[in-house]
């Protein structure tokens, strides 16, 4: 009976691992199970060859007892695989047998990933046993990154480290340290002191929503990295197989060096670093004595890391200075250039040679594109895809970190139950159904993609547990992304490890969002207009909810079908588990119209950063929120709103409205003109409103349009846009932002 009873036990056993996915983060390649399982021993004996650093890393992340045996007596055998050709030096294999783990590698990097794989399997096995099993696994992208803003909000060099260790659990390889901007230069240069003497510190800074301008008035640093320092996080990157590659912006995102060095701009100055967020006219001059002060910067960080790539910026440069600068004027002439973009084009080459010069490659934001590419250079593509798309069929390498999917200072749950954030709006599964290799390439294109990377900047970011809720559990998104195994069909089961490894977090207490337990709305259209779509990543069952505007208790009424939205309403919903509540109450405020539900249709597409919704956010009853632009907002960057709504039947109304935002800090301006026109057929528009600059701006945005007693099947309303920025503004010279939110008619 004994022995029928441990067969039963061992059959149970072998079944469960077999049906059960393993909960791993990135999920390997391949997978297969084998018959039994390996119990983890009291005492875990490690064979004599393995790879010494990588080995220590393993005993100081598992606290269990060891001690070296002969090869036949480990239970942790290693095999360093013979070269191929070309082999790809992160793959490795493991299999597990009930006695050993024997991992398989080219190099020690493979080596090292493999670990990770193990100390996974360790954290979250059930009783103490491990399934029998093989893997066999690699990346399928080379770069693989997560990027650190530390000069809005300063982090120091343990939570730095911390920061890589993240990394390194979830199989990243590139740390892109953004070392310089307008707001502070964190680098030690000792060749120009006055960087950290005056260039790290501010008088105060820019505190609450973006749209508020206010500030803490308190002085700011100074906070800085020495160089020995840069050497310690360098090393210990390295020991991680992890590369650091250092941010030194130009020639843009110059101010607080321009506060130490004013010579280096178009203008005397004086500068100082600044104390709001976004982009300012003053950039460095491209005269001689700027570019020998950066070939010196240049030498310093180029001795201080050793990585293939060095970011040189080249974003959101303003050409105002340039354009009023006799000395920039002179050389777009005497070189040719077509214009001050031509200009921005020459700076990036001149210091693309001098970096190519020392051994190394320049990488750069998508604006290094202006102008032209410098010939050697690959290209990080932030403002979409297009920049990854354009450099990749020119035979130039691209690293793909779209806003919409890869910021992780955007809203990742609903803004109103989030601290505050920039803006956009990103969960988890957006970050998951990303694919890096956009459809526009062929096969032969699609191998200069190196690689995926999310990035974080820090305006409201102003500690480190901050950062931890802004990148997890993202980066397990961006994780199995870049390694090429996410599957958008399998997201729930990717969620469900997720969970798992929360578990994992909490050990290491990490302070990670848990806004995919949060209520979800989504409105929908119905018959009769909207419906409120609730849901959530628990039992749906436990969503409770009411639509007077009081709080949801545990004896609210229980969430079964989309909410019906006829008039304006509060919708409060909330997650309840045996009576306790387990989420934030999420809140959404309904303001309906004639037109909302209707079909709306739009000649220009919002920018992918601000569609959230579509054209239907435009007619969903949710007026936007001016310090959220995560969900409730469309933006428009250079391009004009044209919306058609169908109302489905004649119907009379005498007013119609919209909104749109002013903060030219963002660069985002009120609308320039409006023109309200009907139709009956959709075809043929009769014009019968049209207001200029002057109202909008005396109605600060806020339209609501009289027109009369109309009866009309369509509306159609174009909203322009500002167009290009004027100088004076930030961001002059560039595409103005348009946001737009509900258009209703009354």
């Amino acid at each position: 009976m004994q022995r029928i009873l441990l067969a039963f036990s061992l059959l149970i056993s072998m079944c469960f691992f077999s049906q059960t996915k393993l909960n791993l983060i990135p999920y390997p390649q391949k997978v297969e199970f084998l018959k039994g399982e390996f119990v983890i021993p009291a005492s875990f004996n490690l064979s004599n060859n393995l790879p010494v650093k990588e080995t220590e890393y393993l005993k100081n992340k598992l606290k269990v007892k060891y001690r070296n045996a002969k090869n036949q007596d480990a239970h942790l055998l290693y095999s360093k695989l013979e070269n191929q050709s070309k082999p790809n030096n992160e793959a490795y294999s493991i299999e597990i047998s009930s006695k050993q783990i024997h991992i398989k590698s080219y190099t020690d990097q493979g080596y090292f990933l493999a670990l990770q794989t193990l100390i996974q399997l360790f954290e979250t096995q059930k009783n103490g046993r491990i399934p029998t099993l093989k893997i066999e696994d690699e990346p399928k992208f080379a770069w693989r990154g997560m990027h650190l803003d530390v000069c809005r909000h300063f982090f120091t060099v343990e939570e730095v480290k911390q920061y890589i260790d993240y990394l390194a659990m979830y199989k990243l390889n590139t740390f892109h340290w953004h070392l310089t901007d307008d707001q502070g230069w964190r680098i030690e240069i000792k060749k120009y002191p006055k960087l950290t003497q005056i260039g790290s510190k501010r008088k105060e800074s820019m505190i609450g929503a973006y749209v508020d301008d206010t500030f803490d008035g308190k002085p700011y640093g100074p906070y800085f990295y020495t160089q020995e320092q840069i050497k310690d996080v360098v090393q210990y990157a390295q020991e991680r197989h992890i590369t650091v590659v250092p941010e030194i912006e130009m020639p843009g995102h110059a101010l607080a060096a321009l506060s130490a060095y004013p010579e280096l701009a178009c203008t005397k100055g004086p500068f100082e670093s600044a104390t709001k967020w976004g982009v300012f006219d003053d950039v460095f001059c491209p005269k001689d004595e700027t570019f020998t002060f950066l070939e010196n910067v240049l030498d310093e960080v180029i001795q201080l890391f050793p990585s293939q790539y060095i970011h040189i910026g080249g974003d959101e440069c303003p050409k105002t200075r340039w354009k009023e600068c006799a000395h920039c004027q002179a050389l777009i002439k005497k070189n040719n250039l077509k214009d001050e973009h031509g200009l921005q084009s020459y700076f990036i080459q001149r210091i693309e040679k001098y970096v190519n010069s020392k051994g190394r490659k320049i990488i750069g934001w998508d604006e290094i594109l202006e102008g032209g590419l410098a010939p050697n250079a690959a290209v990080m593509s932030w403002t979409g895809i297009k920049g990854g798309i354009e450099a990749a069929k020119t035979n130039h390498f691209a690293v793909m970190t779209p806003g919409a999917y890869c910021y992780f200072d955007h809203y990742q749950g609903d803004p109103q139950t989030e601290p505050n954030a920039f803006g956009g709006f990103t969960p988890l599964d957006k970050v998951y159904s990303y694919s890096p290799i956009p459809a526009e390439l062929n096969a032969e294109q699609s191998k200069y993609i190196l690689g995926v990377q999310a990035n974080l900047w820090t305006e409201y970011i102003l500690d480190f547990k901050q950062v931890q809720y802004m990148i997890f559990p993202r980066l397990f998104a961006l994780s199995e992304v870049g390694w090429g195994t996410s599957k958008q069909d399998n997201y729930k089961e990717f969620e469900n490890r997720v969970v798992e490894h929360f578990k994992i977090l909490d050990k290491m207490n990490i302070n990670y969002a848990k806004s995919m337990y949060n209520i979800s709305g989504k409105v929908i259209p119905d018959s009769k207009g909207v419906s409120y779509e609730l849901s959530t990543s628990q039992n749906p069952s436990g969503i409770k909810f009411t639509t007077d505007g009081s709080e949801p208790k545990a004896n609210s009424s229980t969430y079964e079908n989309p909410i019906p939205v006829s008039k304006a309403m509060t919708v409060k919903s909330a997650y309840f588990e045996n009576g306790e509540l387990k989420s934030a109450v999420s809140s959404q405020n309904f303001f309906t119209s004639k037109t909302t539900g209707k079909k709306i249709t739009l000649e220009n597409q919002p920018s992918e950063n601000y569609s959230f919704g579509g054209a239907f956010t435009l007619v969903d009853g949710i007026i936007g929120n001016v310090k959220q632009l995560g969900k409730t907002w469309l933006g428009f960057q250079g391009q004009n709103v044209v919306a058609t709504i169908d109302l489905g039947e004649k119907i009379n109304f005498s007013e119609v409205y919209f909104n749109t935002l002013d903060n030219k800090g963002s660069w985002i301006h009120l609308a320039k003109s409006a023109t309200v026109s009907i139709s009956d057929d959709g075809k043929t528009f009769k014009t019968i409103k049209e207001i200029g600059k002057e109202e909008i701006l005396s109605a600060k945005g806020k339209i609501n349009l009289k027109v009369g007693n109309q009866q009309a099947k369509f509306i159609k309303i174009k909203i322009e846009n500002a167009g290009i920025i004027p100088a004076g503004n930030p961001g002059a010279d560039s595409r103005a932002w348009l946001f737009v939110d509900e258009i209703g008619a009354k």
